[in-house]
């Protein structure tokens, strides 16, 4: 199995993702809430790059929906929710759609279409989703949200977390930014310490969002695997 590294949603292109499995990651914080939004329970995540396009999509769903996502770290107004995965409680979120947009996340997710198949993955699922692309059998790509276009830490030492996992099930041929990303995590098996290096970190601080990133840096809390399909999130 071979494995690359996207580095930021503004670096994907086509040919890195064609004919691969995709692994999309924004630990902080869309796909950890994509993750716990399934896992308790949510029918469908209908992922969306404006926050028009999340307001018409929602009137036209017939079915109990709710709004939510960021910008710039901030609940848009007229949403639901923001991009806290401790919101989408099983109470809140069970049997209902999600229709999401936010600043990093939703971008890398719509923009892995191309690929054979695209996991949603994060510090929370690492180890189910390593085994999910083993049951694939395709090679992969990490495809790292970033913030801004720009490099983020902890999306990257989540790929590298993710790695270590692959390499513990099966044999694997790695990158050099993959190689760059495994090293990282394997001299810093403490996600939560080293991710506060990140610049995203102390926007998290600013909005006073601790609790919520003390749980995105949870190692393999949930077993579920959330897929992109046909433009909705779902558990396959």
């Amino acid at each position: 199995m071979k494995i690359d590294i996207i580095i930021s949603a503004d670096d994907i292109k086509k040919d890195k993702v064609l004919h691969k499995s995709a692994v999309v990651i924004d630990m902080l914080r869309a796909t950890s809430v994509i993750t716990t939004a399934m896992n308790n329970g949510c029918k469908r995540v209908i992922p969306v790059l404006t926050i028009d396009e999340a307001l018409e999509t929602a009137k036209n769903i017939k079915e109990d929906v709710i709004l939510g996502g960021e910008r710039k770290g901030l609940k848009i107004d007229g949403f639901d929710f923001s991009n806290s995965p401790l919101e989408y409680s099983r109470d809140v979120i069970e049997r209902k759609t999600l229709v999401m947009t936010t600043t990093n996340g939703t971008k890398a997710i719509r923009g892995s279409i191309g690929a054979n198949n695209v996991l949603v993955g994060s510090v929370l699922n690492a180890s189910a989703v390593a085994e999910r692309l083993i049951e694939l059998k395709n090679d992969v790509v990490i495809v790292n949200a970033g913030t801004y276009g720009q490099f983020s830490i902890d999306d990257f030492i989540c790929s590298g977390y993710i790695i270590s996992c692959l390499k513990e099930m099966t044999a694997v041929e790695l990158s050099d930014v993959a190689i760059t990303a495994n090293y990282v995590y394997e001299n810093n098996k403490d996600i939560k310490s080293f991710a506060k290096f990140a610049k995203h970190y102390k926007r998290i601080m600013e909005l006073n969002l601790e609790e919520d990133f003390e749980y995105c840096c949870k190692k393999d809390i949930i077993k579920v695997v959330p897929e992109f399909i046909n433009g909705e999130i779902v558990i396959r």
